[in-house]
């Protein structure tokens, strides 16, 4: 127990030391490592490494400065390289489990309206908004934003008429999440109830699905339009490693027709 303290605190230490290799797209700031979430990748449940889930980079998750997350940094390194941060402004913009670095990048490009929602929120800033029911008139958002949360939500088909629904014509959804190419379909099983079996199932314990090569399909029944770009056709020029991202993860792009 103790050697894995000192280890820990050497692994900050390190982080914290001035300059370094890494570099926080989120703070700005340098650094010598990212810090990993729960032990890192070794700690991965055996049927995640097995199915090669595409989700949280684990070695490489929070910045030791800002602590922002590897999908956090992602999410706004795919927005400006797409242009959608700039189209921002004067736009209305819905966003579930807002991220504290990525909201000061969003409301940094003066939307008209930037609504923060979860369903447990932890801060008077940010509305209590059940993504299965949300409280918006048809065609209110030209945004809707929810950065891994489908994975969370009991009835994902529901929300994702929601988020149809609430979208103006020609609005935009992102909803990044984990998945894996190698399931044939979405696993979800309600008699995968606990804590500990989620966890094995799904790769983390309040995690309810893992999406499988249908995810496409299964948005888009919806009404949803896929727009999903690869990371190589956004970022080709972009290290992964220095910038602590999944070089893996896609940009799930999602548009309500005209």
């Amino acid at each position: 127990m103790i050697t894995k303290l000192f280890r820990f605190a050497q692994g900050i230490a390190l982080a914290l030391l001035p300059g370094g290799p890494r570099r926080c797209v989120l703070c700005g700031r340098r650094a010598w490592k990212f810090l990993p979430y729960c032990g890192g990748s070794k700690n991965q449940p055996p049927l995640m490494r097995e199915l090669h889930v595409v989700g949280s980079d684990l070695d490489r998750f929070a910045c030791p400065h800002c602590r922002g997350h590897d999908r956090e940094r992602h999410m706004l390194m795919f927005l400006q390289s797409s242009g959608l941060l700039e189209t921002m402004r004067g736009k209305a913009i819905l966003h579930f489990a807002p991220e504290r670095n990525l909201s000061h990048w969003i409301a940094a490009a003066e939307p008209s309206t930037y609504v923060r929602c979860d369903l447990e929120p932890t801060s008077p800033a940010v509305r209590r908004i059940d993504m299965m029911a949300i409280d918006a008139e048809p065609g209110s958002f030209d945004f809707l934003i929810a950065n891994h949360v489908l994975e969370h939500v009991a009835d994902d088909r529901r929300a994702l008429q929601e988020v149809y629904r609430v979208l103006k014509p020609g609005g935009h959804a992102i909803l990044q999440t984990p998945f894996a190419r190698k399931l044939h379909a979405t696993w979800e099983d309600q008699g995968i109830a606990d804590d500990k079996a989620r966890l094995q199932a799904y790769g983390q314990a309040d995690h309810v699905r893992l999406y499988g090569s249908d995810i496409f399909k299964r948005f888009a029944a919806s009404g949803l339009e896929p727009l999903a770009y690869l990371h190589s056709e956004l970022l080709p020029d972009t290290d992964a490693d220095t910038h602590g991202i999944n070089q893996d993860e896609p940009f799930f792009l999602f548009r309500k027709k005209l």
